[in-house]
């Protein structure tokens, strides 16, 4: 259960799933997206998840020979949630209001291909690369 928006309010969401925990994704394409170590996101079932406002307001970027994509903010340039799979949202977990102090890290994934400097200091459990994959 949660809501959350982008930096400038433009985009809002709401969802009624519970969340199990957070992803942190390692992979070259995440960081260089966000500028950091990778993206944190939850991972909510299409059904569950609602936009509020703002969806006029999102635009996408695919990485070329891809299937990659990004969304954001048009205004503000907020990363939000988006559908790279066509079953589920992936949404980044800093956008929530409330997060609660249950949330926490369960899965890293691409670690395999984690930036030098980036140190894991959680108990979530460590993928090479996607879970499954």
């Amino acid at each position: 259960m949660g809501q959350g928006q982008c930096s400038c309010g433009a985009v809002r969401f709401e969802f009624d799933e519970p969340v199990s925990g957070i992803y942190m994704c390692h992979c070259s394409l995440c960081r260089r997206s966000t500028g950091t170590n990778g993206i944190a996101v939850m991972i909510v079932a299409n059904e569950r998840f609602r936009w509020v406002r703002g969806e006029d307001a999102i635009a996408a970027w695919t990485k070329p020979g891809t299937q990659w994509e990004t969304f954001f903010c048009r205004t503000c340039g907020s990363r939000v949630p988006g559908h790279n799979d066509p079953a589920r949202m992936f949404v980044p977990a800093g956008l929530l209001e409330e997060s609660g102090d249950t949330l926490k890290v369960i899965h890293h994934i691409f670690v395999g291909s984690k930036a030098p400097w980036d140190v894991i200091g959680d108990d979530g459990a460590q993928h090479a690369e996607r879970i499954g994959g």
